[in-house]
């Protein structure tokens, strides 16, 4: 296998590196990665390149292997030009090798942040994360109100947009170019999870955002200014999907300020929306019902029935985990009753996602997350996600993987074992194939209830894949 690669000097260089493995606390010159040469395969992804370089640095197929978990084979394969395109391969080889993500484009180390958001505020990272949602709460009321009203906003979200070349002059072709890159990233995201594609969100973002130093008409700009800012809410959304908080948040303040300048208040209902999500994962239901509030506020502006009936499902949602069940069952009558007078045909892009299959999920999440204290919730519950399920296709691969999940915990809540556990290990089926962060944390609850009926059979068997799943 070596011989084709580099013959008996590096069969030789093997030798060494076994006996000295051992030894070493990394295999890896330090300096390696910072050779013209190196640098200039792992800008471009050239994997085998990399591997082909790291050998010459006498770096056995062996260690390659362990620092990168994965099989010889398959380092041997990469050795022989197999191409690695895969995002979460791609970061596991650099976090395995020790090589700075940024020097492969990867995510959101600091030089990426700064070529692609621009310079954050210098204090953010030392910030708790209390401080950080006050902070993006009081920016979102400046957007939408036009005033400090939970106390002064301080430092910037971006120092502004990359200095690389750009079009002297913009059109209209321009920004629909924009628009249609992002409903494609946005497709692979709902099917694949933002694992699949924040990568190329991230860099299609760093081409648009050029445009903003571009001449052209007030009409084009302000389509730009629109165009960009649902870019930037997709890299929120996706950066949120594979746990980047802070780029999440970064993202999503500069969407609300796009969104404000083209002058558009279904959009800016619509990001409030998607960070007050962020704050409902993180178990921060009043920071979230806030900015459900603020967009509420543009959602009503716009004269959109149906953005409003999105942030009063929101809103229910924040206070069920608030424990308050009479508000969110109103509001969950609320959404379904201005659902009921939208129109749908006339809708804005940012909210046609928000179908009756949706009405239905998020009825059903809503009871279930009142299930968890009040078991009776799951006759709502149930019968909810039981549609959702059924309507949603595997373009929405991630959303029918949460109502699959819940639809499970709900059956085992009730004592229906056989059924949760059937349900269960569809979720788990989904799950496997969507690269996304969020999934697996919005899958705990029914790890937990599995976990807790282990005298079953069939939740023990249930109990024993998710954690399989996790371990993976």
């Amino acid at each position: 296998m070596d011989a084709s690669i580099g013959g008996g000097a590096v069969a030789g260089s093997d030798a060494n590196s076994a006996n000295t493995s051992g030894r070493q606390s990394h295999p890896v010159p330090p300096d390696a990665w910072e050779q013209a040469e190196m640098r200039a395969a792992l800008a471009t992804r050239e994997i085998s390149s990399v591997y082909r370089l790291l050998r010459k640095h006498g770096v056995s197929q062996r260690q390659i292997a362990a620092m990168t978990g994965q099989s010889q084979s398959e380092v041997s394969e990469i050795l022989k030009g197999r191409q690695v395109m895969a995002y979460d391969v791609l970061t596991r080889i650099a976090d395995g090798l020790g090589v700075p993500r940024g020097y492969m484009g990867l995510a959101y180390d600091e030089a990426t942040a700064i070529k692609v958001v621009g310079a954050a505020d210098g204090q953010q990272a030392e910030e708790d994360e209390s401080v950080k949602r006050r902070r993006f709460l009081a920016h979102a009321a400046q957007v939408t109100m036009g005033a400090a009203v939970f106390g002064p906003e301080s430092g910037t979200w971006s120092a502004g947009p990359a200095k690389t070349p750009a079009p002297g002059r913009i059109g209209m072709t321009d920004v629909r170019q924009v628009e249609a890159a992002t409903r494609a990233l946005r497709s692979l995201d709902y099917q694949y999870g933002g694992g699949f594609c924040r990568d190329a969100v991230v860099a299609q973002l760093s081409w648009g955002q050029q445009m903003l130093e571009s001449n052209g008409t007030e009409m084009v700009k302000n389509r730009l200014f629109v165009a960009l800012a649902d870019l930037h809410s997709l890299a929120g959304w996706t950066s949120f999907d594979t746990g980047l908080m802070d780029s999440a948040r970064g993202h999503f303040a500069n969407a609300l300020d796009l969104a404000k300048q083209g002058d558009n208040h279904p959009l800016v209902a619509n990001v409030l929306y998607r960070m007050g999500r962020v704050y409902l994962h993180q178990d921060a239901p009043n920071d979230a019902l806030k900015l459900f509030q603020l967009g509420q506020i543009a959602a009503q502006e716009s004269g959109s029935e149906l953005a409003v009936a999105v942030l009063c499902a929101n809103e229910a949602w924040a206070y069920a985990m608030m424990g308050n069940e009479e508000q969110a069952v109103k509001l969950l009558g609320r959404s379904k009753d201005e659902f009921a007078r939208a129109n749908l045909a006339e809708a804005e892009s940012w909210v046609k996602f928000f179908t009756e299959t949706d009405v239905y999920a998020m009825i059903g999440t809503v009871h279930t997350v009142l299930a968890a204290k009040n078991a009776e919730h799951t006759k709502y519950a149930i019968p909810a996600l039981t549609k959702a399920v059924e309507s949603y296709d595997d373009d929405m691969a991630r959303s029918k993987t949460f109502m699959l999940s819940a639809l499970a915990t709900n059956h085992l809540l009730e004592g229906d074992l056989d059924h949760g556990a059937k349900v269960g290990s569809k979720a788990v089926d989904c799950a496997e194939g969507i690269k996304s962060e969020r999934v697996k944390d919005r899958m705990r609850p029914l790890q937990v209830e599995a976990e807790r009926r282990r005298n079953n059979a069939d939740a023990r068997d249930l109990a024993d894949r998710l954690n399989s799943f996790y371990a993976a």
